[in-house]
């Protein structure tokens, strides 16, 4: 058991300074560094604050003419670029509540949270306007589409249609409008469902913020740029653009992260931190070495997860690494600063925001010992700093919120040094013979044979009530990976009980497009397929 609060520790503020919320950040910069650079797409043009400020207020005036005010509900699906920025902050300031979709989204899932969210506007890019015509008629609240980023087919859409150019039309920005608090909720983000359909997580202004509060102050100072290729739909997206601006720095944007440009981007625009999540680190580390691998303007990286390398990316590239647990719904309860320990750790309790407290709990609810797994589970005394609640699932909602601690759903364990560890999904963990295994920890052994570029290891039916422990392996380019070779190897490194016995050799994994961690329920539901090679059967 770990909490943060005693009784010496200092009370809450209650209420986060306007400029730790995006709206206001923007304003504030607009007034104190007008010309300053505020958001760039790469490769293409930038917005000074000044310029930021007086697109959003437009936004938020053209909103405004067409009846949208407080509470409302306004879906956009929008890629990267300055159009979502005007949608997204122009809705904020008139206390109006976004609901994101990720591009991807097509047909049964685009209309459930369409349906779901109760909608009554939707933002859209005209190049994803043809995805509603299959279900135009199977969404009721909706009234008003609002078509931006060029023309599209809308002949038959049983919706008040309007352009981007007319709704813009003859409008200038606002200046009365009075923004939202921290309580407020800023937007309706999807988390992506495992076994049920996805929950919309009813997001404050504050959550927004706290995300990425634990970004250490000398990450980005005023004038300076960032990196990202985080996306608006994902709390990270928002969350990042979010500390970036408040610290008056220059967001640095583009819609999908490369490996191949991203240091002559990082040079081009003088870049000081960057964000990517592991995967995108250890592409970058994957590269072939260079005498001026340390001769760039990066200080520091954000990174979660961490990677097994990252000391010998930090030396290799000249910077500081730091890391955190985060989650749509709780923000970062525990984080690293740039001391980020023990790689597998994902952080401690925040020094920086004393009034948060986590717990790792049993399925009662009774703390566990210092290095048993148990489902981590936050509280904070901070009002509004976590999620309030699930939107239209008042059933998930009770669940999720037992006893007043929101459950992550998530296993860790602690030392004694107070670092958390991530295990795994609740859901993702493997009972074999009355053992219970770490899919993480499976993957981290098997991680280490040469060949394997990449391993997710998952369960699948014993046909004894039961699970068997199953890996599809990703080989390193060029190599191919022998089963009855990895199965030899691990001999020594391995329990027994934990050497899987279905191997299967892929060439990629389903994956979460804004995470990219592996969908394992999906792999789960494919069960034992024809290729993959039984360590039993072979002997």
């Amino acid at each position: 058991m770990s909490d943060a609060i005693t009784p010496d520790s200092p009370r809450p503020k209650v209420g986060l300074d306007p400029i730790c919320l995006l709206p206001h950040a923007i304003a504030h910069w607009a007034a104190e560094t007008p010309d300053n650079p505020a958001v760039t797409y790469v490769d293409g043009p930038t917005m000074t604050y000044a310029d930021l400020d007086r697109h959003v207020r437009r936004w938020a005036a053209a909103y405004r003419r067409i009846g949208i005010g407080p509470r409302d509900h306004v879906a956009t699906m929008i890629p990267n670029g300055f159009t979502v920025y005007g949608a997204w902050v122009g809705l904020g300031w008139l206390k109006a509540i976004e609901v994101p979709l990720n591009g991807a989204l097509v047909g049964p899932m685009l209309r459930y949270m369409l349906d779901n969210s109760d909608s009554t506007t939707l933002v859209m890019s005209a190049q994803y306007v043809e995805r509603l015509h299959p279900i135009a008629h199977e969404l009721p609240t909706l009234q008003r589409l609002i078509v931006v980023d060029g023309e599209a087919d809308t002949d038959g859409l049983p919706f008040e249609v309007i352009t981007e150019a007319e709704l813009l039309a003859d409008v200038e920005p606002a200046d009365d409008l009075e923004g939202p608090l921290y309580r407020d909720i800023a937007c309706i983000l999807y988390t992506s469902g495992t076994t049920g359909p996805s929950k919309g997580v009813l997001t404050t202004w504050a959550t927004i913020y706290q995300m990425w509060s634990w970004v250490p102050p000398d990450a980005i100072l005023p004038g300076e740029a960032a990196h990202m290729s985080l996306p608006m739909f994902h709390n990270s997206g928002k969350s990042g653009i979010t500390s970036v601006i408040s610290r008056g720095g220059h967001y640095v944007m583009r819609d999908r992260f490369s490996a191949t440009s991203f240091w002559e981007e990082v040079r081009r625009y003088d870049c000081k931190i960057a964000s990517v999540v592991g995967p995108m680190l250890a592409l970058i580390n994957s590269a072939p070495r260079r005498d001026d691998d340390a001769d760039n303007p990066l200080r520091s990286v954000v990174c979660g997860p961490m990677i097994p390398e990252v000391e010998d990316f930090k030396e290799r590239f000249g910077v500081k690494v730091g890391t955190c647990y985060g989650m749509t719904e709780t923000g970062a309860p525990v984080a690293t600063t740039w001391d980020h320990g023990p790689w597998a750790g994902c952080g401690r309790l925040r020094e920086d925001y004393p009034w948060t407290r986590v717990r790792l709990v049993d399925d009662n609810d009774e703390p566990v010992a210092i290095g048993e797994i148990g489902e981590m589970i936050v509280n904070t005394e901070e009002p509004w700093a976590l999620n309030a609640g699930y939107y239209n699932m008042p059933e998930k909602t009770a669940e999720a919120w037992r006893n007043g601690w929101f459950h992550t759903g998530d296993a860790f364990r602690q030392d004694e040094d107070g670092w958390y560890y991530f295990v795994d999904r609740m859901k993702d963990t493997i009972r074999r013979r009355g053992e219970n295994i770490s899919s993480f920890e499976v993957e981290a052994i098997i991680g280490e044979f040469p060949p394997v570029s990449e391993v997710a290891a998952y369960a699948v039916p014993d046909g004894l009530g039961g699970d068997e422990v199953m890996v599809a392996i990703i080989p390193m380019q060029g190599e191919t990976v022998d089963p009855a070779e990895l199965a030899e190897w691990l001999q020594p490194r391995m329990p027994k009980y934990m050497i899987p016995r279905y191997v299967d050799i892929v060439e990629e994994f389903p994956r979460n497009e804004t995470t990219m961690r592996v969908k394992k329920h999906e792999l789960r539901a494919a069960g034992i397929t024809a290729s993959a090679w039984d360590r039993e059967a072979a002997g």
